[in-house]
């Protein structure tokens, strides 16, 4: 597959940007351990029970995280989607097998930094320093709160919303079950709203 790793790379770089300043030293030092790989709907890139050794970072397509309990039930724990990181950080930070697996939803082009070799990066440079620390904050603190909170306290209809307003074009790409999974209702609810929103339109 032809693409533009050089539109990729940027994509990345403002990603970093927008939590904090990167020198370009540092950047230069990042995308020295990034390398690109093309992905088919359906590939597995992080197995359940693996030690998770990559990040992701999505140039095109989208991922799921999914957790498979005793019974053989399958939750969505996430959907990544263009722009995001993905990956079991837990399970790289602490070298454990992973509770979850990863999946490509659609076809993907990705960029994966080795988690290892990024923490390394990380611990060289006050900048990446930085910019780790904005991330978790952002991402594993307030993000991760919001959508506690709102599992809690928020109607499936609005939680639908949320995500609509976060990834409009979502339920042309995802199919419905996961988006379901991922909201934690049926995808008889999901229609149910679905249908719901559209006679209020």
């Amino acid at each position: 597959m032809i693409f533009d790793k050089e539109k990729y790379l940027n994509d990345l770089k403002l990603n970093f940007q927008h939590y904090a300043p990167i020198r370009k030293e540092s950047w230069e030092q990042l995308e020295s351990i990034a390398e690109f790989q093309s992905v088919k709907k359906g590939a597995i890139l992080l197995q359940n029970g693996q030690v998770s050794k990559e990040l992701y970072f999505i140039c095109k397509g989208a991922l799921r995280a999914f957790i498979t309990d005793k019974e053989g039930n399958i939750y969505n724990k996430n959907i990544f989607m263009e722009g995001n990181f993905a990956g079991s950080k837990a399970s790289a930070i602490k070298q454990t097998p992973s509770d979850f697996a990863i999946e490509a939803l659609e076809d993907s082009i990705l960029i994966v930094i080795n988690y290892k070799k990024y923490r390394e990066l990380i611990f060289q440079n006050e900048d990446l320093k930085n910019y780790y620390i904005a991330y978790l904050e952002k991402n594993w603190v307030i993000e991760k709160e919001k959508r506690e909170i709102s599992i809690v306290m928020d109607n499936a209809t609005e939680r639908y919303l949320q995500l609509l307003h976060k990834h409009p074009d979502i339920s042309q790409r995802i199919p419905l079950l996961h988006i379901a999974s991922h909201l934690g209702i049926t995808p008889t609810q999901l229609s149910r709203i679905r249908k719901n929103l559209e006679k209020e339109l």
